[in-house]
C-alpha cells in the first residue's frame, strides 16, 4: 500500500537539526524553525538516531532488577514492536561527564533497540551554557522521540521553569497531546497527566528521593510502572547517565498511551536534569 504523504506544513524536523521543518507536500524543504526563529538549512544527511553501547544481557539484567515479570496476556491490538505497544520499555541515558545534549536509547524487554530520544534546537550559545554553568532548570529543552529511521514519533517540550516542572506533549504535526505537570515540591513527587482540560490520570513518586514512580489512570489504577535501575557508584557520581525500566500494564490508547511513553523519558528531564541530588 502507498502511504499518502502528509499535507504540507510545519512538521518536527525528521533530521534532528531543529525543532520544526517545512514540508512543502511532496519535500522537506531548506526552511526551519527553532525556538520560533525561522531559518534556513538544506534537507538531507542522515537523521540522527541515538545508540547507547549496552550489552543485551545488560539490558535483560534491568528489566530482572526492576523486578518485572512480563504479562502474558498483555496483546496490543496493533501488535508489538514500538514503543507505544511494547509491555516493557528500557530507557538508557548515553553516559557523559556533562550533559549538554540529552540523549537516550529506548530498548524493549528482548535488548532490542526499538526507538531513542534526542534533543533537537539547541543553539551554540545554549550548549555554551550548559557547559559552563549549571543553569539547566532555567533553559526550555525540546526532545524528540524517533523510532529507528529517525521518524519523530512524539515531541516533548519542558519550558524554562522555577520552581514547578511542566512538559507538553505534542504529536510531529505539532498538536498538543496533553501535559505532564508537577504538583508539589515538598515529599512524594506527583505529576498529573492532563489533555483538553482534563485529568487523565498522575505519575505518582514512592519515595521523597523520586527513585520509582507509579504512573495510575483517573481511577486511580496503576497503569504502568517506572522503576530505576542502579548504574554503581562510580558511575552515578561522575556521569549523567540514568536508567529506567517501564512497565505497562495493559495496552493504552488516545493521550493517555502517548502521556505514558512521554513520561518514561520526561521523568528525567523534570527532575533529575536539575539536581543531582535527587537521583
Amino acid at each position: 500500500m502507498t502511504q499518502t504523504p502528509p499535507p504540507a506544513g510545519w512538521y518536527a524536523d525528521p533530521f534532528g537539526r531543529h525543532e520544526a521543518r517545512y514540508f512543502s507536500g511532496s519535500d522537506w524543504t531548506e526552511h526551519v524553525s527553532s525556538h520560533g526563529r525561522a531559518g534556513v538549512d538544506p534537507p538531507g544527511g542522515v537523521s540522527h538516531v541515538p545508540t547507547v553501547q549496552r550489552a543485551p544481557e545488560k539490558v535483560q539484567h534491568d528489566v530482572q532488577r526492576a523486578g518485572i515479570t512480563p504479562d502474558a496476556s498483555y496483546r496490543s491490538p496493533s501488535g508489538g514492536g514500538s514503543v507505544f505497544t511494547e509491555p516493557v520499555l528500557v530507557v538508557n541515558q548515553k553516559a557523559k561527564l556533562i550533559e549538554i545534549n540529552n540523549e537516550y536509547a529506548i530498548y524493549d524487554q528482548n535488548a532490542r533497540q526499538i526507538a531513542a530520544v534526542r534533543e533537537v534546537g539547541q543553539s551554540g550559545l545554549k550548549k555554551a551554557v550548559r557547559l559552563l554553568s549549571s543553569y539547566d532548570q532555567f533553559l526550555t529543552h525540546k526532545l524528540q522521540i524517533v523510532d529507528m529511521q529517525g521518524t519523530p514519533l512524539l515531541t516533548i517540550t519542558r519550558p524554562a521553569k522555577v520552581m514547578k516542572s511542566r512538559l507538553i506533549v505534542q504529536d510531529p504535526a505539532g498538536n498538543e497531546v496533553g501535559q505532564i505537570v508537577q504538583q508539589n515540591m515538598i515529599g512524594k513527587i506527583r505529576f498529573a497527566l492532563e489533555s483538553g482540560g482534563q485529568t487523565l490520570g498522575s505519575i505518582n513518586a514512592e519515595n521523597w528521593r523520586a527513585w520509582n514512580f507509579s504512573i495510575r489512570d483517573h481511577t486511580d489504577t496503576e497503569i504502568a510502572r517506572i522503576t530505576k535501575t542502579w548504574e554503581g557508584l562510580a558511575k552515578t557520581m561522575f556521569t549523567t547517565a540514568d536508567n529506567y525500566v517501564v512497565q505497562v500494564h495493559r495496552p493504552l490508547q488516545g493521550p493517555l498511551q502517548a502521556l505514558v511513553v512521554a513520561a518514561a523519558v520526561s521523568v528525567d528531564t523534570a527532575l533529575k536534569q536539575d539536581s543531582r541530588g535527587f537521583g
